[in-house]
């Protein structure tokens, strides 16, 4: 048996749940979320608390009772606090502005690099080309910081590029670093 999915969610105040039997609905201060659990789990509401289980007790049923336990609890997260993608820009002249919600990239290339974020995201500029996408959807949000990390991943001998942040980028050697004399 999973021990995440064993785990009851705390539905904090202010976040409402709805159970349709397996349509899940969570609503709260930050916006609506709805996901469809599949039919091998269980769901039920306990006090302030949902919990997930097994309807019956084979590989199937206990391979998604700890993913579906993490979805609604990421629903819930979501709805309450968000979440957050911070990325940073390292390289001369790569430099990142916003024109209206449309991010605008200069990345090296001979044009500059649009990206509008889909509907329930945002993204946000700060100091020192720091850019930070937000929203209510843990995995759209993700979705949208990959994407943008894609347009100009690191390089590993200088380094220069578009990392998350606290990523840490495994630098190699030149070729001058492995001349012999």
């Amino acid at each position: 048996m999973s021990r995440i999915g064993k785990a009851p969610i705390t539905v904090p105040k202010g976040v409402t749940v709805d159970l349709k039997g397996n349509d899940v609905k969570v609503k709260g201060p930050k916006g609506e979320l709805a996901r469809t659990i599949r039919p091998e789990i269980a769901i039920k509401m306990e006090d302030d608390k949902v919990v997930l289980s097994t309807v019956k007790d084979d590989r199937i049923s206990r391979s998604l009772h700890g993913l579906s336990r993490t979805l609604v609890a990421n629903m819930v997260k979501g709805v309450s606090d968000g979440f957050d993608k911070v990325l940073e820009m390292t390289g001369v002249g790569y430099r990142a502005t916003m024109d209206g919600r449309k991010l605008v990239m200069a990345l090296g290339y001979s044009h500059p690099v649009e990206i509008e974020p889909p509907q329930g995201l945002e993204i946000a500029v700060g100091k020192g080309n720091v850019i930070t996408v937000s929203g209510i959807d843990k995995q759209a949000v993700g979705d949208l910081a990959s994407f943008i990390r894609e347009k100009r991943p690191p390089e590993v001998y200088k380094g220069k590029g578009v990392r998350y942040k606290g990523e840490v980028i495994r630098r190699k050697a030149g070729k001058a670093a492995g001349k012999k004399k």
